[in-house]
């Protein structure tokens, strides 16, 4: 893949992770208070629970894209990091991170 659309990818996926990061970041108005009724807290704390997890998922996607974009840097993107044969465009353009070919993906999450 051309690195400088590799560039533009990683750098779009980049703005859509940090974009929903912020989205998730806690306003001063979503703090329990001590008159509100138990039903909603529980479902402040359900709420507060899942965009932390939310953010452990996005969190991983940014490391993923920083790998991604190391190993831009070092002339080595688009090549699986298992065995180093090219990873497809049409992967690549599909999932920018992607760090191994389909098959070896599959492999790896069995």
């Amino acid at each position: 893949m051309n690195p400088e659309r590799a560039r533009k990818l990683l750098s779009r996926e980049r703005e859509r992770i940090e974009e929903s990061l912020r989205g998730l970041a806690p306003r001063e108005s979503d703090e329990p208070t001590t008159d509100q009724h138990l039903a909603d807290q529980a479902s402040d704390v359900y709420d507060a629970e899942l965009d932390e997890g939310l953010s452990d998922d996005l969190h991983a996607e940014l490391a993923a894209v920083e790998r991604a974009e190391q190993r831009l840097a070092a002339g080595s993107y688009g090549l699986s990091i298992e065995s180093g044969e090219p990873i497809p465009d049409e992967r690549l353009e599909a999932e920018p991170t992607a760090e191994r070919t389909a098959e070896e993906q599959a492999r790896f999450e069995r």
